[in-house]
């Protein structure tokens, strides 16, 4: 689901970006089993700020942030702690701390987390928030989730992000023309999102109609030419074919913008062509 972030509802709050640094690398502080590495220069300042101002909420937060950018989840996670003992009514810290939740792929604490920030502001971007992870989870609850923000009148972004959550959820409880439906009124809504065009061809494709796929994920690519999920499923949808050259060419594609894609360098091997 495309992610509405409400950092400036925190005034003090600029979003650090540094996950895309060649030579960003992280500890093992970051709550897999990584090595020790060396931080990247805007982390390491940050920390160095926030050992001089401990009280600073706002690089406090930036630190959290950037932690979560490089993947280090758990001392990201120990920073928003920090923050929200001192601050527990706080919806931004909440919902910040979900976000980081939701990427370390710690799902049930993201719920908790979600829902204490929609219990303080019941924004409509906590909610389908909350309503996408009920969605993959096959939960019916992100059914009345995306209804009670749909009636709230908020706009096409919004209405195509309630019709996607359906989708998905419709998708994994094995509606699949009700999904297709559902998508088709994402797209409407909203032509730019992306997600939605991959999961309508993923339902195709996992019917093994790859010639539906394909021209969904085509249509994709048109739409925006350096999303490089499409070309990667463009790419499978060729290797499910038997079109070999075709599916090398897309897999070089998708990796040429996605250069960090283990399982396009697996495919690229997996046809001789690395």
């Amino acid at each position: 689901m495309k992610r509405y972030f409400f950092y400036a509802i925190l005034l003090f709050c600029t979003v650090v970006g540094c996950k895309n640094d060649s030579n960003t690398t992280t500890g093992d502080a970051s709550g897999d089993n990584k090595k020790e590495k060396t931080l990247p220069p805007e982390v390491l300042a940050l920390q160095q700020q926030v050992a001089q101002h401990p009280d600073s909420v706002g690089i406090r937060l930036q630190l959290a942030i950037a932690l979560d950018s490089i993947d280090a989840y758990a001392p990201a996670l120990k920073q928003m702690d920090t923050l929200i003992k001192k601050d527990s009514g706080n919806y931004g810290l909440w919902y910040t701390k979900a976000q980081i939740e939701e990427d370390a792929k710690d799902t049930a604490n993201a719920i908790t987390s979600y829902t204490n920030a929609i219990k303080v502001y019941p924004s409509a971007d906590a909610m389908l928030s909350l309503a996408n992870i009920y969605a993959e989870q096959k939960n019916p609850r992100s059914l009345l989730i995306c209804n009670q923000v749909r009636q709230l009148g908020l706009g096409r972004s919004y209405d195509a992000a309630c019709a996607f959550i359906a989708g998905v959820y419709n998708a994994r409880t094995g509606q699949k023309e009700l999904a297709l439906n559902l998508f088709d009124q994402c797209i409407q809504n909203d032509y730019t999102y992306m997600e939605a065009y991959i999961e309508k061809g993923l339902i195709y494709f996992d019917s093994k109609q790859y010639r539906q796929a394909l021209d969904v994920f085509s249509l994709a690519v048109k739409v925006n030419r350096l999303y490089s999920d499409a070309y990667y499923w463009m790419a499978r949808c060729y290797e499910m074919m038997n079109v070999k050259d075709s599916a090398v060419y897309y897999f070089k594609q998708s990796l040429a913008l996605d250069k960090e894609s283990p399982e396009t360098r697996q495919a690229l091997k997996r046809l001789g062509a690395e």
